[in-house]
């Protein structure tokens, strides 16, 4: 009769349990950061919609000074609500056009959505156009906590 025996030692499957343990440690923020990313990219659509209708209503009045709403640009409620961003959440901060030149800055900020699901990081999102960028729509991440600014932005795409 053979008496040994098969299978795993208590030791064994708790040194898996750890590793398993610190994995998931670590991926779980990891993930986090890629959810918000996801969700934000909704935002960015939305923003750059509003964009859109700011420059058509510069060609159209030739010149303007002031923010404008939504609603005076063509774009309702419903068209900015989302999945996870309301149309609470964003704001024409700035625009103005005058020589053919459109300049805007667009804010969206999470915590403003009456969505459940709204994403925590970054609290604020701009996009920006105007002399100071070269008139090239930019993306750029905010805290929106009064820190020394937002990061570096990226070309609106």
């Amino acid at each position: 009769m053979d008496n040994t025996r098969r299978g795993f030692t208590l030791v064994e499957v708790m040194a898996v349990v750890l590793i398993v343990g610190v994995l998931v440690t670590i991926a779980i923020p990891m993930m986090k950061g890629h959810t918000d990313a996801s969700k934000w990219s909704e935002a960015k659509t939305a923003m750059g919609t509003i964009a859109s209708a700011l420059q058509i209503y510069g060609v159209e009045k030739g010149s303007f000074s002031g923010a404008p709403s939504c609603a005076e640009i063509g774009i309702l409620n419903s068209d900015l609500d989302g999945t996870y961003f309301s149309h609470e959440a964003y704001a024409i901060t700035s625009a103005s056009a005058s020589a053919g030149r459109t300049s805007y800055v667009i804010t969206c900020t999470a915590a403003a959505s009456s969505r459940p699901d709204a994403p925590t990081d970054p609290a604020i999102m701009t996009l920006t156009c105007n002399s100071g960028n070269g008139y090239q729509a930019t993306f750029a991440a905010g805290s929106g906590g009064g820190g020394s600014g937002p990061p570096p932005a990226s070309p609106f795409q």
